[in-house]
């Protein structure tokens, strides 16, 4: 089902740069990120890497691996954030707490989520 929201979002930006001349590059970003999911799931299971409230990845501890996959990772959603967030009006910060909330709904049992006020905690 995460999968099914982030496509949604994707799908969305897709349109929107389709608009304005740019569908390759959104068409990239939507690969890489696919590409990218099997060792992000990795790395939550792992319970290497959680959501922050922002919408992005982080590591939850001192072990860190794959961190070329995770910085390519929140660097294609700020992208994604932007991009939604110039079609509404708003910010990308703003955009990103929203998704922050999305993924945390739909967030696995055992999956680390960063609450509002910032404080750790694994999904019951």
């Amino acid at each position: 089902m995460k999968q099914l929201t982030l496509t949604k979002i994707l799908t969305f930006v897709l349109i929107g740069t389709f608009v304005t001349g740019v569908s390759a590059f959104a068409a990239d970003i939507k690969t890489r990120m696919k590409n990218r999911l099997p060792v992000i799931k990795e790395l939550k299971a792992k319970q290497i890497l959680g959501e922050d409230n922002k919408g992005l990845l982080q590591f939850v501890g001192a072990k860190r691996e794959k961190e070329d996959v995770v910085a390519a990772e929140n660097k294609d959603r700020k992208t994604v954030y932007a991009a939604i967030a110039k079609q509404q009006g708003t910010t990308a910060e703003l955009v990103g707490k929203r998704r922050a909330v999305q993924i945390a709904k739909k967030a696995s049992k055992g999956t680390w989520l960063q609450d509002a006020g910032g404080n750790w905690n694994k999904k019951k």
